[in-house]
């Protein structure tokens, strides 16, 4: 057994990361067009104000999918773009946009296949104290609620949120996202408690306004621990420690285990809570009902992992990195091998289908003499990574489907046009758009539905 037939090969973007039109046709302020404007925030100054002006653009590059041969498109939606103020009165020419989009991929046989976050929040809300206001989570529901009333017609697969591990910890811990806040702990716990009140609200929203029948997930990035051998007890250590519990002194924002548990098994980490319950607002236990509403699918964002080794008890031994390891452009680590055990322990886990929302990585990639681009290394990184997903679907895990990181270069967060992760290069002075050699060679693995790997 390999891929399913009806296996979803996809590619994806973010609304912030590719539309520019900052502020046409009503659109609303956003963290990322505030934060990209506090100097030395972003490389070089870099904005998304223009972005790659797909706001403009989006047949073309709606058409570049289709040549290309994608199945799916996961895109996001600007909130302050489809209500401006965050909560209140919808902006019609901006909710228009999307559905414009929604019928031009599906006049091209490509499933739209929306995230209603990926980052950019509104400016308004975030004056009212953003994920850390009890009453976040109703803005969050109210906003679906407008979008699915609008495209569900059309639409029948949706995520909540994109990488909420990431817009918490960089974004209000670390401060090197938007909006660029460094909280407490006792303040990131009650926001991610929110956080999650907003997914679990979103999918209600999603189930009562739907026009169809609708399959609903959330797109984490789940950390992956890799065994560094087949070993029992070193499979054991990895799977124990991939899913260990945050404590007092090792809380990080990050703990697959605290994200997702209270979504998929309906509760906290009974050993997180003895060292972090005292942190919850009271009465959480009553949110919990809503938090675990049932979903389809787990989305997952995976790029690398880590490696650990254990000893004959199982106890983990930290397998440090090769002398010369590969690493991508973004100097992240180059390790196949996550796409297998990561989907592994999460379907055991969890017993969710798994759909990987984002893989791909950062290249140094150019348009070459001959008017090419020749990106050799994506190709050899993505054949790695799926033939490794590939090896879980034939061993029973349950895939969904796969969406490559990203269709087109785009702005890269706080590293701006610095880091290129499309199968389709951007040259951001004229928008001329070449499809790499990576993007025909990944048409050639959709329609082999992955035998050709």
């Amino acid at each position: 057994m390999s891929f399913k037939k009806d296996f979803l090969w996809g590619a994806a973007a973010a609304s912030y990361q590719i539309e520019g039109a900052w502020n046409s046709d009503g659109k609303g302020f956003s963290t990322w067009d505030h934060f990209a404007e506090k100097q030395g925030a972003v490389y070089q100054g870099q904005t998304g104000k223009i972005a790659c002006d797909h706001y403009n653009r989006y047949k073309e590059d709606v058409g570049i999918m289709k040549e290309i041969g994608l199945q799916s498109y996961r895109f996001s939606l600007s909130w302050p773009r489809v209500i401006p103020s965050g909560t209140g009165k919808i902006n019609e020419k901006g909710l228009d946009f999307y559905s414009r989009l929604v019928d031009e991929l599906l006049s091209q046989d490509i499933i739209p296949f929306p995230t209603l976050f990926h980052w950019d929040y509104p400016y308004e809300l975030y004056m009212k104290g953003g994920w850390l206001n009890p009453d976040s989570s109703d803005w969050f529901a109210e906003y679906t609620a407008a979008v699915v009333e609008k495209l569900s017609d059309r639409v029948d697969r949706w995520f909540t949120l994109n990488e909420p591990e990431v817009f918490i910890h960089m974004g209000h811990v670390s401060g090197e996202h938007a909006p660029g806040v460094k909280l407490q702990k006792r303040d990131t716990i009650r926001m991610i408690h929110n956080v999650l009140l907003s997914h679990g609200k979103s999918v209600q929203a999603i189930r009562e306004n739907t026009k169809q029948p609708a399959q609903v997930g959330m797109a984490p990035v789940c950390s992956v621990v890799i065994p560094h051998n087949d070993e029992r007890n070193t499979v054991k250590a990895a799977e124990k420690l991939m899913f260990a519990p945050d404590t007092e002194e090792n809380f990080t924002a990050w703990s697959n285990s605290w994200w997702l548990d209270p979504v998929f098994l309906g509760h906290y980490p009974e050993e997180s809570l003895k060292h972090l319950g005292k942190y919850l607002p009271a009465g959480y236990e009553k949110d919990m009902e809503i938090i675990s509403s049932p979903v389809d699918f787990l989305g997952n964002n995976h790029y690398h992992g880590y490696y650990v080794s254990s000893d004959d008890e199982g106890n983990v031994i930290h397998h440090g990195a090769p002398v010369g390891e590969a690493l991508t452009g973004f100097n992240w680590r180059v390790t196949p091998e996550g796409l297998y055990w990561g989907p592994k322990f999460l379907y055991e886990r969890y017993g969710k289908p798994i759909i990987i929302t984002e893989n791909g990585l950062s290249n140094k990639d150019w348009v070459s003499l001959d008017g090419k681009v020749h990106d050799p290394q994506r190709i050899d990184f993505t054949n790695r990574y799926l033939r490794q997903y590939k090896r879980a679907a034939e061993e029973g895990v349950d895939l969904a489907g796969y969406f490559h990181w990203s269709i087109i270069d785009n702005f890269e967060w706080a590293f701006g046009y610095r880091e290129r992760f499309g199968l389709v290069h951007v040259d951001f002075e004229t928008q001329k758009r070449t499809i790499k050699d990576s993007g025909y060679w990944y048409g050639d693995v959709i329609r082999s539905n992955g035998e050709n790997l």
